[in-house]
C-alpha cells in the first residue's frame, strides 16, 4: 500500500511539472512508451530494477532509452530522480495515476464495460452516453468481453458499479416474486 502511496505522490509531482509547462498529453504519452518497452524487453527491465547495477550505470541505461524514444527533458529528468529515490519500480503505477490525474483534469472519467459479446458502435455509443449522464463528465469506455456473463452490462466508473447484466435482473426478479 505504501508503493501505490508513493506512486501517487510522484505522479502527482510530475502532473503538476508537466501541467506547468503545458506538456501533459507529451508526458502522458511518452510514460505510455516507456512502459511499453519495458513490457517487451523483460532484460531492460531487470537492468533498470536491479540495485546491485550502480545508480550512476542504471540512469546512463535510462538516458540512452530515452535518447531513442525521443524522451522530454523533462521526463528523463523524472526517471533520473526515480532510480535515485529506488522508486523505478513504481513506473507503472506512477503511470496509471499520471493517467487518472490527466484524465480527471480534461474531465474525462474512465469506465470499464464488461460484456457478454462485443457492442455495436451504436450500442457503445449509447451505452457511452448514459454513463456519462450518470458520471456528469465525459466517459471512456474500457470494454472487457466476459463471457461468464450471460448478457447485459456491468460497468464500473471509480468505485461506483452500475450491474445492468441479465443475471442481475434475474436475481432481482426473484426477490420481487418472493415479496409478493
Amino acid at each position: 500500500m505504501a508503493g501505490a502511496a508513493a506512486a501517487g505522490r510522484y505522479a502527482k509531482a510530475l502532473f503538476q511539472l508537466a501541467k506547468e509547462q503545458g506538456a501533459v498529453t507529451g508526458i502522458r504519452t511518452e510514460l505510455r512508451k516507456l512502459a511499453a518497452l519495458l513490457d517487451e524487453h523483460p532484460e531492460l527491465r531487470e537492468v533498470l530494477l536491479q540495485p546491485l547495477h550502480p545508480a550512476p550505470q542504471r540512469r546512463a541505461v535510462l538516458a540512452q532509452v530515452g535518447e531513442k524514444l525521443g524522451s522530454s527533458p523533462l521526463l528523463k529528468s523524472f526517471t533520473g530522480f526515480l532510480i535515485d529515490q529506488r522508486r523505478f519500480v513504481d513506473l507503472e503505477a506512477i503511470e496509471q495515476a499520471f493517467v487518472a490525474l490527466a484524465d480527471a483534469d480534461a474531465g474525462l472519467t474512465k469506465a470499464v464495460v464488461r460484456t457478454a459479446s462485443p457492442l455495436t458502435d451504436d450500442q457503445r455509443a449509447r451505452l457511452q452516453q448514459a454513463l456519462a449522464r450518470r458520471a456528469g463528465t465525459d466517459v471512456e469506455l474500457e470494454v472487457q468481453i466476459d463471457e461468464s456473463l450471460l448478457g447485459g452490462v456491468v460497468a464500473k466508473i471509480g468505485d461506483t458499479v452500475y450491474d445492468g447484466s441479465l443475471k442481475s435482473q434475474l436475481q432481482q426478479l426473484r426477490l420481487s416474486l418472493h415479496r409478493h
